[in-house]
């Protein structure tokens, strides 16, 4: 007999503060609860480096290990809830041990509370944007799926939430993909197996879409374009285009990100804005010298007092960028559907790659976590060069 550990430890992922380098910072971490003398637990009250600490937020997770596997599983919530289900988990355990079948009694992993305390989670890690994505897709999970508890989820519910988005919702395949990825990624927080032979579905039931190939900027629409700008407008959209920087990236972009001899300009933790690169990844871009040479003079003339290299009034992040550049495009008479801010990042990394860059270079210069997102830049090169080696072929 496969015997599992009956020992289930209950904490709750809470926010912590500490130090490093000087600095405050902060992280969720899982800490223990904390139990009265009578065995009853103390609502919102953890430990944290042996120090007891109220923390209202977050959820209570249950944690074991079964087959040499530790699990975890988010538990609500609610305080005694939690602490009735790490009894629960033990009593089954125990009982499969013994060989005793155990039939789990409902409730004890709510739906609805499991989604409350995932959200939670995702607010205080991720982005606005990512918080407002997994809360439209888990909202439109629980219309779909009637089910109360996480455990009762099924192939059948994840099949039917496709339909719904594609009928009900009228989601565009892409949509329809990111949302059904949404809900995989909130089930496997929850402990759900969602790969594998034992998944919860198969690769041929995930929702596809056709990959819509990357647009690029041609040199001579960019032409027009620059001719149309003022000095610190063209400044803005080569900026954009000459470092493959993301919206909020330039945003938030210091001079002190801006090394002016060694020609490279950082993205960095801004704390002090509350802002954090994509994927929490720093690094570093080498930028051409025409660049360089505009931003010497450009800063120059800058605020002083102003640690933002792009800011408005008050020492504010800019926040017009598309409207600065659909301006440019209207008064350059190009077509205004043609022009938008990532189009500059996928001019930047495909032009690096037609020069001969190599793909992990420019995957490290994009602050890609994976190779795959780069390549969708290796477009075929095209142009008079390209027909003139197509002939030399035949000649």
């Amino acid at each position: 007999m496969n015997t599992q550990s009956k020992k289930v430890n209950l904490t709750k992922r809470v926010e912590v503060e500490f130090t490093q380098e000087n600095e405050v910072k902060k992280e969720l971490r899982y800490c223990p609860v904390v139990l009265s003398g009578n065995g009853k637990i103390r609502p919102d009250v953890v430990l944290v480096r042996g120090i007891e600490e109220r923390h209202p937020e977050g959820a209570y997770y249950i944690e074991w290990r079964e087959s040499g596997k530790h699990i975890r599983l988010s538990v609500g919530k609610n305080a005694q809830e939690a602490l009735n289900a790490k009894k629960a988990r033990e009593a089954e355990l125990g009982a499969n041990n013994h060989g005793v079948a155990v039939v789990k009694t409902a409730g004890k992993n709510s739906l609805a509370e499991a989604i409350s305390g995932y959200l939670e989670e995702i607010k205080l890690t991720k982005k606005p944007k990512t918080f407002a994505a997994y809360s439209t897709a888990l909202a439109y999970f629980k219309e779909s799926c009637h089910k109360q508890n996480v455990e009762d989820i099924d192939r059948r519910d994840m099949l039917k939430f496709s339909a719904f988005l594609r009928d009900a919702k009228e989601q565009a395949p892409r949509s329809v993909y990111n949302k059904f990825e949404n809900v995989m990624a909130f089930l496997k927080a929850q402990g759900v197996q969602t790969q594998g032979i034992h998944g919860l579905v198969g690769k041929n039931d995930w929702p596809r879409f056709t990959e819509e190939e990357t647009e690029v900027y041609e040199k001579g629409e960019l032409n027009t374009f620059w001719a149309a700008c003022n000095e610190e407008e063209r400044l803005w959209f080569e900026f954009f285009l000459m470092t493959g920087m993301r919206e909020q990236e330039v945003m938030y972009t210091y001079w002190s990100d801006v090394n002016l001899t060694t020609n490279v300009v950082k993205v960095t933790h801004k704390p002090d804005r509350d802002w954090t690169p994509k994927a929490y990844k720093e690094r570093e871009i080498p930028i051409p010298a025409k660049l360089v040479d505009s931003l010497k003079t450009f800063k120059a003339k800058s605020d002083k007092g102003c640690n933002l290299l792009f800011p408005t009034a008050g020492c504010k992040p800019k926040l017009d960028f598309l409207d600065c550049l659909k301006r440019v495009v209207k008064r350059a008479g190009l077509n205004p559907d043609g022009f938008w801010l990532h189009k500059f990042r996928a001019t930047f990394a495909t032009w690096h790659l037609w020069n001969g860059n190599d793909l992990r270079t420019v995957q490290s210069w994009l602050g890609h976590s994976d190779l795959e997102s780069t390549m969708r830049y290796l477009k075929p090169a095209r142009g008079q060069e390209v027909h003139a080696k197509v002939n030399g072929t035949f000649a």
